[in-house]
C-alpha cells in the first residue's frame, strides 16, 4: 500500500478493511473470533476498541505461520474453525454460511471457499485428481496453467482437530521459506480426509494489496449496497455519483439526485429528496424532508416536512421541527428551531432555542461567543426578528416581539414588544457638491 497506515484499517466507504470481514463473520454467531495481527500499535489499538482476542505474529512467516500462532486459542476445541484472511472486504455473510453449512452436510474434513475467474492471474490454483477430488492448491503457477481457472480465495472451514494436526506437519519448503496455510488441502489429501470446495462470486475473491486494489474494491461495495436501496424502494438518479455508507438507513420513496454522499449512521425517512451535491453526516431525517443543492449536515436532526437550502450547512446538535425552512446561505450550530420557523437566508444561529413559527430575517446572527465561552440566545414563538439583526448573546426575545431591521440586541425583550436599537438617521443636503470641492 506504500502507507504508513496499516493495510487493514485503510477505509472503505468509511470503514476499516479488517472491519468488513468481521461484519461478514458476525452473523455466523461464532463462539470467539481471534486476529492475528502485527504488533503495530494503531492496530493493536483498534482490535482492543473492537474486544477481539488478539495473538501477534512478531515474525511475517507465512499464512501458515500466522494461524501456528493461534494454536493456543484453538486447543481443545472439537468444532469447525474458519479461517479468512484480513484483506478480503467483498466476502458476503451469505456466502460464508453457506460455506459452513456444506462442510457440515458433507462431512467435510476441510472445505475451501473457490472461485472461477477469467482471469485467475496471481491466485492459487485448486488441483484435483483424476476422479475430480481436490488434492492440492498451486501457488507457483508455470506457463502450462491454461484452463486452471479454479482458484482458492483463501478462506477455509475446517475440523480443528485436523487443523492442529496438519499445523504441525507444515514445512518452509518454498522459496520463500515460508509456511503455506494451503498446504493442509495436500495434508488432507494424503491421509484420505474428505476435501470439499464451495463456490463463492468471482469479486468474493479479490483481495486488496495496492491502492488501486482499494478503489476496485470500493466501487464493487458502492454497487452493492446502492443496488440494495433501489430494490428497498429508493429512487436513486445517478448510481455512479453516489455514495451511500453501509450503516445508512434509507425509506421508500426517497429520491437521491446526482453526486449526494451519505456518510456514518445517517437516517432518512419517506418520500425524502435529497440533492443534488449535498453531503449528510451521522444525522437523522423525518419523512418527508427535503435537501437542497449543495447542502452540508453533520450530527442534526430533522423532523417531517422540513426543508434545507439550497447552499445551507446544519453543524452538529442543530435540531428542526417540523415544517422548518432553512435556506440559502444559512448556519445552524446546536440549536433548536420549532415548528414552522423559518431563516430563508443568510443568517448565523449558534447555540439558540428559537420557538414556533418565528421568523429570521436576511443577516441576522447569534452573538454567541464572547472570546472566552459560549452563551445561549432564546426565541419565544411567533417573534419576528428583522434583517441585519445582532442578538447579543445570552439575551432573551419574548413571544410574539418584534426586532426592527439593523438592531443589535444586548438586553431582555419583553414579549408583544418592539425592540429597535439604531442611530438616528441624519440627511446632510448638498454634501456631495461640497466633497468635489
Amino acid at each position: 500500500m506504500k502507507s504508513s497506515l496499516p493495510k487493514v484499517l485503510h477505509p472503505l466507504l468509511g470503514r476499516p478493511m479488517l472491519e468488513w470481514v468481521l461484519e461478514a463473520v458476525r452473523p455466523l454467531g461464532p463462539e470467539r473470533v481471534t486476529v492475528v495481527s502485527s504488533a503495530e500499535e494503531r492496530l493493536l489499538s483498534y482490535l482492543r476498541e473492537k474486544g477481539l482476542r488478539v495473538v501477534i505474529q512478531r515474525e511475517r512467516l507465512g499464512t501458515g505461520h500466522a494461524v501456528m500462532m493461534a494454536q493456543g486459542e484453538l486447543e481443545g476445541f472439537q468444532g469447525t474453525s474458519l479461517v479468512l484472511y484480513g484483506d478480503t472486504p467483498l466476502l458476503r455473510p451469505e456466502t460464508l454460511k453457506g460455506l459452513l453449512e456444506h462442510h457440515l452436510k458433507t462431512s467435510a474434513t476441510l472445505t475451501i471457499l473457490g472461485a472461477v475467474l477469467e482471469d485467475p492471474s496471481g491466485y492459487g490454483r485448486i488441483l484435483r485428481d483424476g476422479k475430480g477430488k481436490p488434492i492440492r492448491i498451486l501457488e507457483d503457477v508455470g506457463p502450462n496453467s491454461e484452463g486452471l481457472r479454479e482458484v482458492n480465495v483463501g478462506v477455509y472451514a475446517v475440523r480443528t482437530p485436523f487443523l492442529l494436526e496438519a499445523l504441525r506437519v507444515l514445512e518452509p519448503t518454498n522459496r520463500q521459506s515460508e509456511y503455506y496455510l494451503t498446504d493442509i488441502v495436500e495434508v488432507a489429501s494424503r491421509k484420505g480426509e474428505r476435501v470439499e470446495v464451495f463456490w463463492g462470486e468471482p469479486e468474493e475473491a479479490i483481495g486488496v494489496n495496492t491502492r488501486a486494489d482499494l478503489a476496485r474494491a470500493v466501487a464493487l461495495l458502492r454497487r452493492r449496497i446502492l443496488e440494495r436501496w433501489m430494490l428497498e424502494g429508493v429512487t436513486i438518479e445517478d448510481p455512479q455519483s453516489t455514495w451511500i455508507e453501509p450503516k445508512v438507513v434509507i425509506g421508500p420513496d426517497t429520491v437521491i439526485r446526482p453526486n449526494c454522499f451519505l456518510r456514518g449512521r445517517t437516517t432518512i425517512g419517506r418520500g425524502c429528496v435529497i440533492g443534488p451535491d449535498v453531503e449528510i453526516i451521522d444525522s437523522e431525517l423525518g419523512d418527508g424532508v427535503e435537501v437542497r443543492f449543495c447542502s452540508h449536515l453533520e450530527g442534526s436532526r430533522i423532523s417531517s416536512g422540513a426543508t434545507i437550502g439550497p447552499f445551507s450547512r446544519l453543524r452538529p446538535g442543530t435540531e428542526l421541527e417540523e415544517g422548518v425552512r432553512v435556506g440559502n446561505f444559512v448556519e445552524v450550530k446546536n440549536s433548536r428551531l420549532g415548528m414552522g420557523t423559518k431563516a430563508n437566508h443568510l443568517a448565523y444561529i449558534g447555540d439558540a432555542e428559537v420557538g414556533e413559527g418565528v421568523n429570521i430575517g436576511a443577516g441576522t446572527i447569534t452573538c454567541n461567543y464572547d472570546g472566552v465561552r459560549k452563551h445561549k440566545t432564546i426565541i419565544g414563538s411567533k417573534a419576528f426578528i428583522g434583517s441585519n439583526v445582532s442578538l447579543v448573546a445570552p439575551v432573551k426575545v419574548g413571544e410574539e416581539a418584534t426586532i426592527g431591521a439593523g438592531s443589535v440586541i444586548t438586553k431582555e425583550v419583553p414579549p408583544l414588544s418592539l425592540a429597535v436599537e439604531r442611530a438616528k438617521q441624519r440627511i446632510l443636503p448638498g454634501w456631495a457638491k461640497r466633497r468635489k470641492k
